[in-house]
């Protein structure tokens, strides 16, 4: 950021709908900072701990943190304080930073404002030289535990990726990139640290705006935002109940989706409305591998009927299939757990399914802790979800196991197509023609939308319990 701030000092470096810096003030913004962290005692290798809201002014501590040589900890504010805790006592940060009230005993919080009301008064002080094997940041995931698992990245490892993805889109300084993801999901590295790395600029998507789809598509169109990136469910979203694709894309020329398979039938209709000249790419990784393939959606796919597929493999890493799993090694892979032995070089197991389709191309088929016993048989639920997706019912499909041993049963929810009403033994036909009987759905449930986690994701774990609470079969 501080190379964009002295080659285009004047330019738009980051705005938050109520407040735009240039960069050469989120710079001397960042320096404010800086200074205010050391004369609370943060020294290179600290953990700093970012609980805000999406704003310019955390940009700027996120970018004061990484001057001091520390390490960031973005936390998004709609966390509780009982999860804000869990995360610091396993971080263990010299300093919580935060812009509300709420305060996690046991560990040192101060607000952004008084930050940047002592470091005013302070000298400046100068940025501490980092190697790129130092850690940079580190985000914490769910964690199958239950407790948050922090993922340390590498200065090293996030510019690998950053760079890559600068090239692959030919960003320009004219460029304007939305961030929709929370700052505390890997998504938004690209959306921040690639807009500073070309001298564009990032526009924050506000947490209560993410998820408001007429809202969203307004400010895509009036921001006239070039490059866009988020999970698939909140494009799906902005085309459903937006009118996304009746408005069109606006000055868009890049939209980038990853974190979740996007379904097939809104993503034909996205590529089929825009013109050829908006590029989609899906792009795939877990947080600890950031992204490591990616596929470029072209008109072919139009006719698709099996699953996107997530690609081939990007930024210097090694992407293969060990019993169908995906495993990655490479520039961009994790340090390590936060607290955990460190990876040291080791190819990261993703517990993700993929295959190659007969391109060569890598397709993504679930997790292997979704995979069950059925009827005797292993069966991977997303196979099975990705053809009644196909079916012209059928808007958007999940498939979950319930109930153990001899008594698991297939359970389909399906969000149906406007003016469709899926019917029960007509899926099971649909599935009998794809699949082998083992894999028949046992029960049909139809639902208006799936439950999304706080990064916008279908929350598989809550779609179960539709059932019980009454969703119509």
């Amino acid at each position: 950021m501080a190379d964009a701030a002295a080659r285009t000092p004047d330019a738009l470096a980051v705005s938050d709908l109520t407040t735009e810096l240039t960069y050469a003030e989120l710079d001397a913004r960042a320096g404010t900072y800086l200074a205010a962290l050391r004369a609370r005692g943060v020294r290179p290798g600290d953990r700093v701990l970012v609980w805000t809201d999406k704003t310019a002014d955390a940009v700027a501590v996120a970018q004061a943190v990484l001057r001091c040589g520390a390490i960031h900890v973005p936390v998004p504010r709609d966390n509780p304080r009982e999860r804000v805790a869990r995360v610091a006592a396993d971080a263990g940060p010299a300093l919580i930073v935060t812009d509300h009230a709420d305060r996690v005993p046991g560990t040192a919080c101060v607000p952004c404002a008084d930050l940047r009301r002592d470091g005013a008064h302070l000298p400046r002080a100068t940025p501490c030289p980092v190697r790129p094997a130092d850690p940079a940041y580190i985000l914490y995931t769910s964690g199958s535990t239950g407790t948050p698992k922090g993922v340390c990245v590498s200065h090293g490892g996030a510019l690998a990726f950053v760079d890559w993805a600068c090239r692959e889109l030919a960003l320009v300084p004219a460029d304007r990139l939305a961030n929709h993801a929370a700052f505390g999901f890997d998504l938004s590295v690209f959306d921040l640290y690639a807009a500073f790395r070309t001298g564009a600029s990032v526009h924050l998507v506000g947490e209560a705006l993410a998820r408001a789809a007429q809202p969203l598509v307004d400010f895509l169109l009036e921001s006239r935002i070039t490059v866009w990136y988020s999970v698939p469910s909140a494009l799906v979203l902005m085309a459903d109940y937006g009118e996304l694709l009746e408005r069109g894309p606006g000055a868009l020329r890049a939209c980038v989706f990853a974190g979740e398979p996007f379904p097939l039938k809104p993503l034909r209709e996205m590529r089929g409305a825009w013109p050829a000249g908006v590029r989609m790419l899906n792009w795939y990784g877990p947080t600890e591998t950031n992204v490591c393939t990616s596929y470029e959606v072209t008109a072919a796919d139009l006719a698709r009927t099996g699953p996107l597929p997530i690609g081939t493999p990007v930024a210097g890493d090694t992407v293969s299939l060990d019993d169908g799993e995906i495993v990655v090694s490479g520039p961009t892979v994790m340090l390590g757990y936060w607290g955990g032995p460190p990876q040291n070089g080791r190819p990261y197991r993703t517990g993700d399914l993929g295959r190659y389709d007969p391109d060569g191309l890598l397709e993504y088929r679930g997790r292997t802790d979704d995979m069950a016993k059925i009827r005797g048989h292993r069966v991977e639920p997303a196979e099975i979800t990705a053809v009644l997706a196909a079916h012209e019912t059928v808007r958007d499909a999940a498939v979950v196991v319930l109930g153990t041993g001899p008594e698991a049963r297939l359970h389909a929810f399906v969000v149906p197509e406007t003016g469709r009403s899926p019917r029960y033994t007509e899926l099971r036909r649909h599935c009998a023609r794809h699949l082998p009987p083992y894999m028949a759905i046992d029960a049909l449930h139809t639902v208006d939308t799936f439950p999304r986690t706080a990064n916008g994701k279908v929350d598989r774990a809550a779609i179960g319990a539709l059932a019980t609470r009454g969703a119509a079969v």
